[in-house]
């Protein structure tokens, strides 16, 4: 078992070690280089583009910057090109809008796509069966800019959302459940957007799976021993449907 794990990570570093030089590369190959970010700036001069130069080690061989590259990487000390602020600070002003939107929207995909695919799988060929079966591969179907572009002008037209923004201008000084409501309003739009193809797809597995399910022994004996449906349906055919879907929720995750 030790074994098993000590190779296991190994092949993880190895794998990042390929990722990290296929990522530096590609950054390479891209037109431009960080001292020529701004080459329209009247106050750029020569040693001035010489220093940035320098500070990015863009005068060293390619394999030396990946050097210096990992070691910023490890220590924390990327800095963005264009501003030369810390790359993680960036990153972490845009993980706090990012968060909220992805916690929202996996909440509306899960609440919303399980019911939708028991209901299907207990009323197989119903008309809701049929009906969200269509629907479902409709919005799969359907490319999402699209797809999005339609929902942007419904929800604003009908329910008069934000489209842009994570909140209201002025509120700064709010109560706090003012302004939490208010950020969830703005979060509203894009996390539709986000979650309508993540729901039609998982509401078709959830129906898949309590399709194979229903169908068990164990549920044909649960029915037998007087059990009421729903406990039958929810306690022990949910139950076991559930497994697959840890491992696609930490997938998704």
């Amino acid at each position: 078992m030790i074994n098993f794990i000590i190779r296991n990570i190994w092949q993880r570093i190895i794998l990042l070690v390929f990722i990290s030089i296929i990522s530096h590369s590609v950054i390479h190959l891209a037109p431009g280089e960080p001292s020529l970010v701004d080459p329209s700036n009247p106050r750029m001069k020569p040693e001035d583009i010489q220093r940035i130069r320098a500070a990015y080690h863009l005068d060293e061989p390619l394999h030396t910057q990946y050097v210096f590259w990992v070691r910023d990487l490890f220590t924390g000390e990327l800095k963005s090109f264009k501003d030369n602020q810390p790359v993680l600070k960036k990153i972490w002003d845009r993980f706090l809008n990012s968060l909220p939107l992805f916690i929202v929207s996996m909440m509306i995909v899960w609440f919303l796509a399980f019911p939708i695919g028991i209901k299907a799988a207990l009323n197989r060929n119903s008309k809701f069966d049929r009906a969200s079966t269509f629907l479902s591969y409709a919005l799969i179907s359907i490319p999402g800019f699209f797809l999005a572009y339609l929902l942007i002008i419904f929800m604003v037209k009908t329910f008069d959302v934000p489209v842009i923004g994570m909140r209201t201008f002025g509120l700064e000084e709010a109560p706090f459940l003012f302004r939490a409501m208010d950020r969830v309003w703005h979060l509203t739009l894009p996390a539709l957007i986000s979650a309508v193809g993540g729901m039609a797809v998982l509401s078709r597995y959830v129906r898949s799976q309590m399709l194979e399910v229903i169908h068990q022994d164990y549920m044909r004996t649960a029915r037998a021993k007087g059990l009421p449906e729903d406990q039958v349906i929810y306690r022990h055919g949910l139950r076991n449907a559930l497994l697959p879907f840890i491992t696609m929720f930490g997938l998704t995750i």
